[in-house]
């Protein structure tokens, strides 16, 4: 089977999605942020022909029209709704939809890492990750005692693969608060104009 990248995304819906940010920007800013930046990432995964791309919804009725095959989380907290994710492929990577920085080549580089290891991470600078990919040789629950939304929660992770060889990739930021976005659109700003992405804000 193809290795296989799958998209974690909220349904764009007003009031439902990035609620930390919308406190501080309004639903409607924040609502155009998680968007863009979705539909921005499907597109640029399903281009590449390397991996195949799907999409994990919630909630798990909403509709999406993107490139790629869409399926429901399901139920659970975050480690259980991942935990089901990974188990559709025996090289898969699940990736979050509010990584402005995130391109087609750091999953591409998730896969060639799981070449030399069992499972690969992607760090985010608040202490959490931004991507997990798993090869076949894995931990029975991956995600035990997670702490999630947590600075701790790489950590936590990182010690249900206390045998396991693990790749670290490029760290990265994901966008929660009115500070994160200005950050990332000063970084923006500082890129070649030719190369700059339109990720939704």
């Amino acid at each position: 089977m193809k290795d296989l990248v799958i998209v974690f995304a909220r349904a764009p819906r007003l009031g439902t999605v990035k609620r930390r940010l919308a406190a501080e920007i309004g639903q409607r800013e924040a609502l155009r942020f998680h968007a863009g930046n979705l539909f921005r990432v499907v597109r640029e995964l399903a281009r590449d022909r390397r991996f195949a791309t799907m999409v994990a919804i919630t909630p798990d009725g909403a509709r999406l029209r993107v490139p790629a095959a869409v399926v429901p989380q399901g139920r659970g907290d975050l480690g259980a709704r991942m935990a089901r994710a990974l188990a559709r492929a025996r090289r898969v990577v699940v990736v979050g939809c509010d990584i402005p920085d995130l391109r087609a080549a750091d999953v591409a580089a998730a896969f060639r890492a799981l070449g030399r290891a069992d499972a690969v991470f992607g760090p985010a600078a608040d202490g959490g990750y931004w991507l997990v990919g798993l090869g076949p040789r894995r931990p029975g629950r991956p995600f035990r005692a997670v702490r999630w939304s947590t600075r701790h929660a790489l950590a936590d992770t990182l010690a249900n693969f206390a045998r396991h060889r693990v790749a670290l990739l490029r760290m990265l930021a994901d966008v929660d608060t009115a500070t994160d976005l200005r950050g990332w659109r000063r970084r923006r700003l500082s890129w070649p104009c030719a190369n700059a992405p339109a990720a939704g804000a």
